[in-house]
Protein backbone atom coordinates (compact mmCIF):
# COMPACT_ATOMS: atom_id res chain seq x y z
CA UNK A 1 0.00 0.00 0.00
CA UNK A 2 0.57 3.49 -0.71
CA UNK A 3 1.51 6.88 1.46
CA UNK A 4 -1.58 8.50 3.40
CA UNK A 5 -1.65 11.58 1.46
CA UNK A 6 -5.36 12.33 2.82
CA UNK A 7 -5.52 15.06 6.12
CA UNK A 8 -9.08 14.02 7.19
CA UNK A 9 -10.82 17.19 7.62
CA UNK A 10 -11.25 18.50 3.64
CA UNK A 11 -10.31 16.12 1.92
CA UNK A 12 -13.59 15.70 -0.41
CA UNK A 13 -13.83 19.24 -0.98
CA UNK A 14 -12.45 18.74 -4.62
CA UNK A 15 -15.73 17.30 -4.53
CA UNK A 16 -18.03 20.29 -4.06
CA UNK A 17 -19.87 22.13 -6.59
CA UNK A 18 -21.76 21.19 -9.38
CA UNK A 19 -21.10 18.41 -11.88
CA UNK A 20 -22.04 16.52 -14.75
CA UNK A 21 -21.11 12.32 -14.51
CA UNK A 22 -20.84 9.89 -17.87
CA UNK A 23 -21.76 6.77 -16.17
CA UNK A 24 -21.13 3.24 -17.27
CA UNK A 25 -22.56 0.27 -15.51
CA UNK A 26 -22.65 -3.48 -15.61
CA UNK A 27 -26.21 -4.60 -16.03
CA UNK A 28 -26.87 -7.12 -12.71
CA UNK A 29 -26.06 -10.23 -13.58
CA UNK A 30 -24.82 -9.58 -17.04
CA UNK A 31 -21.55 -8.67 -19.09
CA UNK A 32 -23.39 -5.99 -20.83
CA UNK A 33 -22.40 -2.23 -20.02
CA UNK A 34 -25.35 0.24 -19.95
CA UNK A 35 -24.07 4.24 -20.57
CA UNK A 36 -26.40 6.42 -19.44
CA UNK A 37 -25.54 11.04 -18.55
CA UNK A 38 -26.16 11.86 -15.02
CA UNK A 39 -25.01 14.72 -12.80
CA UNK A 40 -24.38 15.53 -9.40
CA UNK A 41 -24.78 18.67 -6.15
CA UNK A 42 -22.40 17.96 -3.76
CA UNK A 43 -21.99 20.14 -0.10
CA UNK A 44 -18.72 20.30 2.06
CA UNK A 45 -20.46 20.52 5.22
CA UNK A 46 -19.45 20.62 8.88
CA UNK A 47 -16.21 22.81 8.16
CA UNK A 48 -15.08 19.89 5.75
CA UNK A 49 -15.53 16.97 8.39
CA UNK A 50 -18.71 15.89 6.06
CA UNK A 51 -19.77 15.69 2.52
CA UNK A 52 -23.24 15.20 0.85
CA UNK A 53 -24.00 14.35 -2.41
CA UNK A 54 -27.46 14.44 -4.34
CA UNK A 55 -26.65 12.13 -7.42
CA UNK A 56 -28.92 12.26 -10.48
CA UNK A 57 -29.67 10.19 -13.52
CA UNK A 58 -31.11 11.33 -16.77
CA UNK A 59 -33.64 14.08 -16.63
CA UNK A 60 -32.89 14.69 -13.29
CA UNK A 61 -34.16 11.74 -11.69
CA UNK A 62 -33.16 11.66 -7.76
CA UNK A 63 -30.73 7.62 -7.89
CA UNK A 64 -29.29 8.48 -4.26
CA UNK A 65 -27.42 10.56 -1.84
CA UNK A 66 -24.00 10.04 -0.83
CA UNK A 67 -22.99 10.96 2.65
CA UNK A 68 -19.20 11.04 3.57
CA UNK A 69 -18.25 11.57 7.18
CA UNK A 70 -14.16 11.99 9.31
CA UNK A 71 -13.85 9.78 11.90
CA UNK A 72 -10.83 11.66 13.67
CA UNK A 73 -10.44 8.53 16.05
CA UNK A 74 -9.84 5.97 13.36
CA UNK A 75 -8.21 8.21 10.82
CA UNK A 76 -10.69 6.96 8.19
CA UNK A 77 -13.72 7.95 6.16
CA UNK A 78 -16.91 6.88 6.24
CA UNK A 79 -18.76 6.98 2.76
CA UNK A 80 -22.82 5.89 3.48
CA UNK A 81 -24.97 5.34 0.17
CA UNK A 82 -28.67 5.78 0.45
CA UNK A 83 -30.38 5.11 -2.58
CA UNK A 84 -33.81 6.78 -3.81
CA UNK A 85 -35.76 3.41 -4.37
CA UNK A 86 -35.88 2.46 -0.54
CA UNK A 87 -34.45 5.48 1.17
CA UNK A 88 -32.43 2.84 3.39
CA UNK A 89 -28.48 3.99 4.53
CA UNK A 90 -25.99 1.41 4.27
CA UNK A 91 -23.25 0.43 5.75
CA UNK A 92 -20.00 2.41 5.00
CA UNK A 93 -17.56 1.60 2.99
CA UNK A 94 -14.14 2.89 5.19
CA UNK A 95 -11.49 4.41 3.58
CA UNK A 96 -8.66 7.07 3.13
CA UNK A 97 -6.56 8.65 0.34
CA UNK A 98 -3.92 6.74 -0.58
CA UNK A 99 -0.95 8.27 -2.81
CA UNK A 100 -3.88 10.62 -3.94
CA UNK A 101 -6.72 7.91 -4.26
CA UNK A 102 -9.93 8.08 -2.12
CA UNK A 103 -9.79 4.08 -1.66
CA UNK A 104 -12.99 2.66 0.45
CA UNK A 105 -13.36 -0.85 1.12
CA UNK A 106 -16.42 -2.65 2.65
CA UNK A 107 -17.14 -6.41 3.08
CA UNK A 108 -20.22 -8.61 1.87
CA UNK A 109 -21.36 -12.32 1.46
CA UNK A 110 -22.92 -13.17 -1.57
CA UNK A 111 -24.27 -16.83 -1.84
CA UNK A 112 -22.41 -17.53 1.74
CA UNK A 113 -19.40 -16.39 -0.14
CA UNK A 114 -17.20 -13.08 1.30
CA UNK A 115 -16.94 -10.49 -1.45
CA UNK A 116 -14.88 -7.23 -1.28
CA UNK A 117 -16.25 -3.68 -2.34
CA UNK A 118 -14.12 -1.12 -3.27
CA UNK A 119 -15.14 2.70 -4.29
CA UNK A 120 -11.94 4.54 -5.54
CA UNK A 121 -11.91 8.35 -6.20
CA UNK A 122 -8.97 9.03 -8.65
CA UNK A 123 -8.08 10.87 -11.47
CA UNK A 124 -8.58 14.02 -8.95
CA UNK A 125 -8.13 17.80 -10.59
CA UNK A 126 -9.81 20.81 -10.03
CA UNK A 127 -11.95 20.09 -12.85
CA UNK A 128 -12.86 16.61 -13.18
CA UNK A 129 -12.07 13.41 -11.06
CA UNK A 130 -13.34 9.56 -11.30
CA UNK A 131 -14.75 7.32 -8.79
CA UNK A 132 -14.84 3.53 -9.76
CA UNK A 133 -16.44 0.36 -7.94
CA UNK A 134 -15.66 -3.00 -8.00
CA UNK A 135 -15.61 -6.39 -6.79
CA UNK A 136 -13.18 -9.31 -5.47
CA UNK A 137 -14.22 -12.55 -4.89
CA UNK A 138 -10.49 -13.41 -4.03
CA UNK A 139 -9.75 -11.32 -0.55
CA UNK A 140 -8.71 -8.08 -2.52
CA UNK A 141 -6.05 -9.67 -4.54
CA UNK A 142 -7.94 -9.25 -7.88
CA UNK A 143 -10.53 -6.62 -8.64
CA UNK A 144 -13.28 -6.43 -11.10
CA UNK A 145 -14.55 -3.11 -11.97
CA UNK A 146 -18.86 -2.37 -12.31
CA UNK A 147 -19.40 0.96 -12.57
CA UNK A 148 -16.96 3.91 -13.57
CA UNK A 149 -18.29 7.24 -13.30
CA UNK A 150 -16.55 10.45 -14.99
CA UNK A 151 -17.26 13.56 -13.12
CA UNK A 152 -16.91 16.79 -14.78
CA UNK A 153 -17.08 19.85 -13.03
CA UNK A 154 -20.42 22.17 -14.89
Amino acid sequence: MGATTGKGIGDFDFLTGEWKIANRRLKDGTAEWQEFEGGATVHRVLGGLASIEELRGAGGKFLGMGVRVWHPEEKLWADHWTGAYNGVVNDPQMGQFIDGAGVFISDDVEDGKPVKYRGLWDRITATSCRWSQASSRDGGKTWDDNWVMIWTRV
